[in-house]
């Protein structure tokens, strides 16, 4: 499974528009399919069926 780099850009309700990066396309995600806390600007890895938290340096060296 490929791994998948995400920017949460905008809150609706309870979905999470994500961006992707490799092609900006967005991605409505229910929030409770993400860890807790993650905010406008946060930066996600989906691998392995889940979502993880990075920090944006790690979010600028991905692929």
């Amino acid at each position: 499974m490929e791994t998948v780099y995400y920017k949460l850009v905008r809150i609706e309700g309870e979905y999470a528009i994500l961006c992707d990066k490799k092609t900006g396309a967005e991605v409505f995600i229910a929030m409770a399919l993400l860890p807790m806390g993650v905010d406008i600007g946060s930066f996600l890895k989906y691998e392995l069926f889940g979502y993880e938290v990075i920090t944006e340096e790690a979010w600028n060296c991905a692929n």
